[in-house]
């Protein structure tokens, strides 16, 4: 039995069952413009990375304004998002279980699909697992620009990976995987202008070493909502990853920016439920709706500080001037969107003060 939206369409804003993820749709559709316009005058395409919304319908949207599909990190999104008519899918990530490596075959049949290696124990399980399956999959090397996590170094074993991933019948190598996920949170544009530098140069370097060897290399992707705008302009990278930008967050926030600013579209709307303490205000939202690794969500309506969190509470300081009464609503800035939305099940859609569409988190969870 799917789960009970916390609204009706065309109910005010104040009977929203809280807490509930509320997105400003004027902000929004502007946000998915912003992008498009960005990329308009360029080869370079739009996948934006769905692990941040995990919606179909928001993944719609963005095809709707020009993206060729989307990203995502684990099978289970990709079975969702291919299930919603999503035609193009990217798994950024290594995927080595046998089970998932056939499912994804499988959904090969019916939307294109790729996904990353880095090594060749990667490429051998994908051999064995695809052995008597019609797969066509597209097979890239992600290599280590920066960010320290997976990733091939770049160095002459690129090569011989890319090699041994076109002899695996059912397998393509398209290109790479050249995301540098540290640098979308550096507050300071010209640090993130130094490390993307850095990833340029070590995935030109990369590109350079297959094509001497005879290898095309069609394919560079990679980039975030924190740094897009530079991959965008390097004249190496095709593709364009960000995932942040459609609804954004409180650490994004705290970044300056010098290209396309987005706007904070998705908040996170709680009820007082007691203030028996004095000089506090407790939320009906915790640690189950709120995640907290980028720092907890920031108040900005009435504007105040969280005192602390549990695993259904969080505590406000209360206003100076207008104390909060059991009751009020507050509005919170998400701290970081990604792990903040795979905690709910639905985004409720307000224009004008009034609920136009309930969207539901299909993805939510999906982490198989």
């Amino acid at each position: 039995m799917p789960p009970r939206p916390p609204a009706e369409i065309g109910a005010p804003l104040a009977e929203i069952e809280t807490p509930a993820l509320v997105i400003d749709l004027d902000l929004f559709e502007r946000n998915l413009a912003t992008m498009a316009e960005a990329v308009a005058s360029s080869s370079v395409r739009l996948r934006p990375h769905a692990k941040a919304h995990k919606c179909p319908e928001i993944a719609l949207r963005q095809m709707a304004m020009g993206a060729v599909g989307v990203c995502c990190q684990k099978v289970d999104e990709a079975e969702v998002f291919a299930a919603a008519g999503i035609p193009d899918i990217l798994l950024t990530n290594e995927v080595v279980d046998p089970r998932k490596l056939r499912r994804l075959a499988a959904l090969s049949q019916t939307a294109r699909i790729g996904l990353c290696v880095d090594g060749p124990e990667q490429v051998a399980r994908l051999a064995t697992a695809l052995e008597g399956m019609s797969a066509r999959l597209d097979v890239l090397v992600e290599i280590d620009v920066g960010q320290g996590r997976c990733g091939l170094p770049v160095g002459p074993q690129l090569v011989d990976l890319a090699r041994a991933i076109g002899a695996v019948p059912g397998l393509t190598f398209a290109g790479l995987q050249a995301y540098h996920g540290k640098a979308q949170h550096l507050r300071d544009p010209q640090a993130r202008r130094a490390a993307i530098g850095h990833a340029v140069e070590r995935a030109r370097i990369a590109k350079s070493m297959l094509e001497g060897a005879g290898i095309p290399c069609p394919l560079v992707t990679g980039a975030g909502t924190g740094t897009f705008a530079l991959e965008l302009t390097s004249g190496l990278y095709t593709e364009l990853q960000p995932g942040s930008y459609a609804l954004m967050d409180a650490d994004y926030a705290r970044n300056a920016f010098d290209g396309p600013v987005f706007a904070h579209a998705l908040t996170l709307h709680a009820t007082v439920i007691s203030t028996a303490v004095p000089g506090q205000a407790v939320l009906d939202v915790g640690y189950k709706g709120a995640a907290v690794d980028s720092g907890p969500p920031v108040p900005v309506s009435p504007s105040t500080e969280v005192l602390g969190m549990s695993d259904e509470h969080t505590l406000l300081r209360q206003p100076e001037g207008r104390p909060l009464a059991v009751g009020d609503r507050v509005i919170l800035l998400p701290g970081h969107v990604d792990p903040t939305v795979n905690l709910h099940d639905w985004f409720v859609g307000v224009r004008e003060g009034r609920v136009e569409a309930l969207w539901p988190i299909s993805a939510r969870g999906a982490g198989l």
